[in-house]
């Protein structure tokens, strides 16, 4: 750490004094700008290094409880450095050259206390703000609770579930681990049947059933997907998990409030900044910034133009500067570098999907698994053939031949019935043809491992990265 006499300590006390009192995520970026230009970020990671509780004058505790507020969570803690106590008070202290001694060398700090925003870890009493996406159909109760121990928030996807298995699912997680986790379910509103629309998707994928001796006019169910109602309300209600969160949009307000009533800290996905404010003006706690990137479901709800939609880099920033709530960033994030970046754009903290489709907990097929260990960085796309709303997946046989995106689809979610036995034929032949293969851009970076040494690598990564960004290399 450099001698007293080259900190502005003064200086960064005035600024301490102003932004004390600022509530804004904007106000709160602008003091760690301000006061990272005046205050070696080795002293400021170091006020909070030290144990809870550790006996702390009152001059230090004054002066750096401001700074612990803006920079790491609001825990008094000694700081190593040895401020006079002979000034008085903190407001009169005036630096001089015995103001602390010398610091050891920079030690990785823990990640409660090296996170540049603590809201979501106060929110959701977790160590690390990393949020594993909840993935339909690619994730269950095991990698939820991997990620859970490991510090961060395993979600469980419910939307695919019924009310039995989402029972022994959170049954699972508990079983393994009693930190908190999510539960996500969609909000879509569900269509009325189409039988035109269904004939013509039907009559549009014919020369693929011809080609497996298939008959197109075959029943098939799609995938269930059904949208969060009073029974699965109660469902939360019985089981309270810690987190609820939602896709497309928010429930009805009534069962909002059931679910706020459990205790349960509550967010959703925004893909524009107009649907980030509508979150907060409904009740939303939280905010998941979902950028173009992101792999899988869209979760867009106010508008359905796909060409307006935002990159991550763009749309979080605004997000951040638009509501007064903590913002996750999502889409794209598959490393320590990607978390570093969100959180320099102000996210709170990131959601990461992709990069846990490589582990060993995901319930993805093994081809699924290869498609992923040979993604490159165009190999995805935004196709609405699997369900009949844009999502994002791996490029594959039947996109590539009809097109990502199609006319012909029926509504959300029957599209994929009459994909399914093609996809069944297909994949008894090891092949992808007709396959949904839910991945974002970052496909390329995902790694394999287990659930709890992705995360706990993902939190070293970006604890070096956020350290090489505080001292300007």
């Amino acid at each position: 750490m450099p001698p007293c006499g080259t900190t502005d300590w003064p200086a960064a006390w005035q600024i301490f004094r102003t932004c004390e009192t600022s509530s804004t995520v904007r106000g709160r970026t602008m003091a760690k700008a301000r006061i990272g230009s005046l205050v070696p970020h080795t002293a400021i990671r170091s006020l909070t290094s030290l144990p809870v509780n550790t006996p702390v004058s009152p001059t230090t505790s004054r002066i750096f409880s401001t700074t612990s507020d803006i920079f790491s969570p609001p825990i008094r803690r000694q700081t190593r450095m040895s401020l006079p106590d002979h000034a008085g008070t903190a407001r009169n202290w005036q630096p001089g050259p015995a103001c602390y001694h010398a610091a050891p060398a920079f030690v990785e700090p823990k990640a409660v206390t090296m996170w540049p925003d603590p809201r979501l870890q106060e929110l959701f009493k977790i160590d690390h703000p990393i949020v594993q996406a909840p993935m339909a159909g690619a994730s269950g109760g095991a990698l939820a609770a991997a990620v859970s121990v490991a510090g961060g928030l395993g979600s469980l996807p419910c939307a695919m579930l019924t009310g039995d298995k989402m029972r022994v699912e959170m049954g699972v997680i508990r079983q393994r681990t009693d930190r908190p986790f999510n539960v996500n379910f969609f909000c879509h509103q569900p269509a009325a049947d189409e039988p035109a629309a269904e004939r013509r998707w039907r009559a549009r994928l014919a020369p693929y059933y011809s080609e497996h001796g298939l008959d197109p006019a075959a029943a098939a169910e799609a995938p269930s997907r059904a949208p969060f109602d009073a029974d699965a309300c109660a469902m939360v209600e019985d089981l309270r998990p810690a987190v609820v969160s939602f896709h497309f949009g928010l429930p009805a307000a009534d069962l909002l409030a059931r679910v706020k009533a459990t205790g349960a800290q509550t967010m959703s996905s925004a893909t524009t900044v107009a649907e980030a404010r509508w979150l907060a003006a409904h009740g939303a706690d939280v905010i998941i910034a979902q950028g173009y990137e992101a792999g899988g479901h869209r979760g867009m709800f106010l508008d359905d133009d796909l060409s307006r939609q935002p990159g991550t880099f763009a749309l979080v920033p605004q997000v951040v500067d638009a509501v007064d709530l903590p913002v996750i960033a999502a889409g794209g994030i598959a490393d320590g570098r990607g978390i570093a970046a969100a959180l320099a754009l102000g996210a709170a903290g990131v959601q990461i999907g992709t990069a846990y489709l490589a582990t060993s907990e995901a319930t993805i097929s093994d081809l699924h698994r290869t498609a992923l260990a040979e993604a490159s960085d165009d190999a995805s796309q935004i196709t609405n053939l699997f369900s009949g709303k844009p999502a994002r997946g791996l490029s594959t046989r039947v996109m590539r031949e009809i097109g990502p995106l199609s006319d012909d689809t029926p509504p959300f979610p029957t599209a994929g019935g009459a994909l399914a036995p093609l996809k069944k034929a297909a994949e008894a032949n090891g092949k992808t043809d007709f396959s949904s293969l839910w991945a974002g851009q970052a496909a390329a970076l995902a790694r394999p491992g287990d659930a709890g040494e992705v995360t706990r690598r993902l939190v070293a990564e970006a604890g070096a990265h956020l350290t090489r960004l505080s001292r300007g290399r």
